[in-house]
């Protein structure tokens, strides 16, 4: 009997074949558990050897929304959004959600090289991994934003549930996200160079501390392409759901659904399809 046919009879892979997409998204569900804990130690390990911990979870948009408060409020003047320190506010915090999924999730196979070259489970849960470990750290930050809109007069409706559905969103776009910057980052590893200038043409692009209606209009090319900018989406929402004096629309919430699922969808596919090079590449 050849080795070929033992193989076959004996039902034997290669050690870090790709399997099919279905059975590498059930293998991925199965030990979603290791995402998980990986996420916590992650998150554990960013902290650890700062003096202030987990402290400097808030401390960095706080500092974030006081200097971009200040500086961006006096260039403005009468520009400014109306409204506008609770506006600054929901856009640095829910954007730093999407720029660290992001951030982690381009150097989580490259980060992770050992791993990925010592054991054989599916790859999709080094990215996945990075989103949860920006999930950890968005849900207390978001706790402190209402607290925040609260002191700032803001009342609280039944709107600010909402909130809820749009991380969701965010959750799942900033996943597939993750994943094509971590198979990009694994081909081209000058990539890493790249994403603070890539993160930060998107902060200044997604409408973070001014208006994109007033900026865009009067400009039939550039206002479709700013307001269909999926973080600018879901800011929208955000804000719509908890800032006075602004709203959302179901076209919005159907734009950012379907941003997530085709970016989760798209972004999945695209990585798994590489599957047999991240032990080899990294």
């Amino acid at each position: 009997m050849s080795i070929a046919e033992q193989v076959a009879e004996n039902k034997l892979q290669r050690i870090g074949e790709r399997p099919r997409l279905r059975e590498y998204i059930r293998e991925s569900w199965q030990r979603r558990t290791f995402a998980y804990t990986l996420a916590r130690f992650n998150l554990q390990a960013s902290t650890a050897k700062s003096s202030l911990g987990v402290a400097w979870l808030v401390l960095v948009p706080a500092l974030q929304i006081m200097v971009y408060g200040l500086i961006f409020g006096l260039v403005l003047g009468n520009t400014r959004p109306a409204n506008f320190l609770p506006y600054l506010i929901t856009g640095i915090v829910l954007f730093q959600f999407v720029a660290g999924s992001f951030a982690d999730g381009a150097k989580s196979i490259t980060a992770n090289a050992s791993l990925v070259r010592s054991l054989n489970f599916p790859r999709a849960l080094l990215p996945a991994s990075a989103v949860i470990s920006n999930v950890y750290r968005i849900v207390p930050l978001t706790g402190l934003m209402l607290v925040a809109l609260v002191a700032l007069g803001e009342p609280i409706t039944f709107n600010w549930f909402l909130i809820v559905p749009d991380l969701v969103l965010m959750s799942c776009f900033s996943a597939g996200l993750a994943m094509v910057a971590a198979r990009l980052t694994v081909h081209f590893a000058d990539l890493n160079q790249l994403v603070p200038f890539i993160t930060r043409v998107a902060f200044y692009s997604s409408g973070i501390f001014f208006s994109v209606d007033k900026l865009a209009a009067g400009h039939p090319i550039l206002n479709p392409i700013l307001e269909s900018n999926p973080i600018h989406v879901y800011l929208a929402i955000a804000r719509g759901s908890l800032v006075t004096g602004y709203s959302y629309d179901l076209y919005q919430w159907g734009l950012g659904a379907l941003w997530a699922l085709a970016s989760l969808t798209l972004g999945f596919i695209y990585f798994w399809r590489a599957e047999e090079k991240y032990g080899r590449n990294v």
